[in-house]
């Protein structure tokens, strides 16, 4: 009597696969969710910036040096070295979120402190800067 279940099991497991394969491609993948900005901590990692950077209410600065940023940054980004912030800051705008970095995430993250002290509150530092978006395999301009 065993040896009969093994053809009506071998059934039923070739039943199930294509039931599991079928209905595999006719679900579609999950949308993914936007990123609530304001949900945005002070601190973002380079998947996050990657996930907000095209969107309007976005403004990114990268406070490196000239030749820093010509040597590479990522696409679209606004250039206003550290040593400018202070005196640029009405190009800064206040109904944004503003991302700061610059290249490990360092002077990007005391310009953080500086727009933050001069009354922006809308403001996030990449942690890791330019160095942890190339880790990650995002694409750079020159």
């Amino acid at each position: 009597m065993k040896a009969n279940l093994w053809p009506l099991l071998a059934v039923v497991v070739l039943t199930l696969g294509l039931l599991v394969a079928c209905g595999g491609q006719e679900t579609a993948a999950p949308a993914v969710e936007e990123i609530d900005l304001t949900t945005l901590a002070d601190s973002v990692d380079a998947a996050t910036v990657n996930a907000v950077k095209d969107n309007p209410g976005v403004f990114l600065i990268d406070v490196r040096e000239p030749d820093e940023y010509a040597a590479g940054h990522i696409p679209g980004i606004t250039l206003i070295p550290m040593g400018e912030v202070a005196a640029r800051l009405a190009e800064l705008p206040r109904d944004k979120e503003i991302i700061v970095t610059c290249r490990t995430g360092n002077r990007s993250g005391q310009v953080a402190d500086l727009l933050r002290e001069q009354g922006f509150t809308n403001v996030h530092n990449m942690s890791g800067g330019i160095v942890a978006w190339e880790e990650a395999g995002y694409p750079v301009e020159q």
